[in-house]
This record gives structure tokens, sequence and C-alpha cells, in this order.
């Protein structure tokens, strides 16, 4: 049996792990006080057929929280069982969970008279740490659209596990922010800018013109291939530790010319290797 847990901060993005789980074959179960995991374990365990082969449930601030002090004894008890778990935390900063419950218009499960949503939001956090120090994957999702985190949670969680490495190239702006969400970032601003190019300026880095400016100049050559060289030195060393997913960012200005070309050639140059090879590019969304 394989079990995820799936647990984070209202607003994160749980639905939606939880339903894209659940599109990948899981059986999902949501809220489910910690209180009652042990049990649906022995119900799971004497069940027959391939019904609950996959499970996944969610749990979050909704339940009662002197509960989550009995969570590490569910996690052993699950050890002791030799029951194949993952647990799986979401998260945001509290600008972003402020404005995604203000654009929703709806109310924080914690709020009440005496608790702001402000309030609210960071005694959540508090309440949920002991999951936040179990957590085997925590993924903020503070600039990921629901279509990234979708991708995201298909392949982060196990479900290419023991098989071969994922490698994800997203492009994005830094006048945006960098990605959290990333185990390498690289700098592509000092390289030339197309945007100052009158005839580029409104294009992106999957146009011809923008393609063939980048490509004859020698300096964005050199640094494409320094990229490659390093990550063929050292991917095979991240990959023998186990990891089943690696996140490379490479960020410009504004994410739509330099970073793009080189997220789609990286991409490229890594696709005649046994590792399966995703691009994004966060700014073209």
């Amino acid at each position: 049996m394989k079990l995820i847990i799936v647990s984070g901060l209202s607003g994160s993005g749980k639905s939606i792990a939880l339903d894209t789980l659940e599109d990948c074959g899981y059986y999902c179960i949501d809220n489910l006080p910690v209180a009652l995991v042990e049990k649906l374990i022995e119900q799971v365990i004497g069940a027959e057929g391939q019904t609950y082969q996959k499970i996944a449930i969610g749990i979050d601030s909704r339940t009662d929280s002197k509960s989550f002090a009995i969570f590490p004894e569910t996690l052993s008890l699950m050890r002791n069982l030799n029951i194949d778990y993952e647990i799986l935390f979401l998260q945001a900063d509290p600008k972003t969970l402020l404005k995604r419950f203000s654009e929703t218009r709806r109310k924080h499960p914690l709020t009440n008279t005496n608790l702001s949503l402000a309030e609210a939001i960071d005694f959540e956090r508090q309440l949920l740490e002991t999951v936040i120090d179990h957590a085997d994957l925590i993924i903020d999702t503070s600039r990921t659209n629901i279509h990234e985190l979708r991708e995201i949670i298909r392949v982060r969680v196990g479900l290419k596990k023991n098989q071969v490495l994922s490698i994800f190239f997203q492009s994005f702006g830094f006048k945006n922010g960098i990605p959290l969400d990333t185990d390498f970032v690289f700098d592509a601003r000092c390289l030339p800018n197309p945007h100052w190019e009158p005839a580029l300026r409104n294009l992106t880095g999957k146009d011809r013109p923008v393609i063939e400016f980048l490509d004859n100049l020698p300096v964005v050559r050199e640094y494409l291939q320094d990229i490659t060289t390093f990550l063929q030195r050292w991917l095979p060393d991240f990959e023998a530790g186990n990891r089943s997913y690696f996140s490379i960012a490479i960020g410009c200005t504004g994410g739509r010319h330099r970073s793009v070309y080189l997220a789609e050639n990286l991409a490229n140059n890594f696709r005649s290797t046994h590792y399966h090879i995703l691009v994004g590019h966060r700014e073209l969304h």
C-alpha cells in the first residue's frame, strides 16, 4: 500500500493536490482527523482487492488541534507496519494567502470574532508545526498557478519514484521574484537583452527571430555550454542520492527572452539523456 498524507495552510492548494492525486488513481479522503488515521490503516490492511492500494488523505487545521499531539505516534505505527508513506505539505507566504482569501471571499477555517484573517493564518502555521517537521516534501505555491501545481504534484510526490530522475527547466523574470521551489538558480541578466531590439521586444525566446539573435552571440553560446557542462557533471550525483525530481530555474529581467531561450535549449540538450525532461515558462502564462 502507498499512502500520501497531504497537509498545508488553508489557501495553499491542498484541494488541487488531492484532486490531482485522485486523477492519478489514488483513493482520496479529505479532512480526516489524525485520531482516525490508525483506524483507516487497520481497515485498509484488512481489505481485499486493489481499491486501497494507493491512498491519499488530507489533514489540516479543521481537525481537533489536540490530535496533532499524537501525529508522531501515528507515523511510528505506519513505519512498524512497513507502510510506504510520504507527507506532502503545501504553503504560501502570508501576503499571498491574504490576497487569495480576499479574491475568493472564502472564510478561513480558523477566523472568528476574536481572530482576524492575518492572525488565523499565523495561528494555523503554529498548529501544523508538527506536520511540517515530519514533511518529506514542502511545496511553496506563492508564485505557482493551478496548472504548474498539478504538474509538480504529479511528478514530485512519488508517482515516478524508482524511475528516472525528472528535471524541470523553468524560466522566470527577476522583476517578479525568484521561484521559491527550485534547486538551482542561474542568472542570465549578464547576457545581451533582445528587449532593446525594437523588432524583438514583443516576441519571446521561443520565436525564431529571438532564437537566431541569441544563437549568433558567442557569449550566449558559452553561457549555455557552461551550464550544460555543470549539470552533466553534478546531476548524476544528485540522482545517486535517490532524488526523483530536480528543478532548475533560469532568470532574466522580464522572463520572456533570454531565460526562455536558455530553458528551451537546456531541455533540448538533456532530452537525449535518460532523464525525464519538463519545461515551464512562468512569465509566458
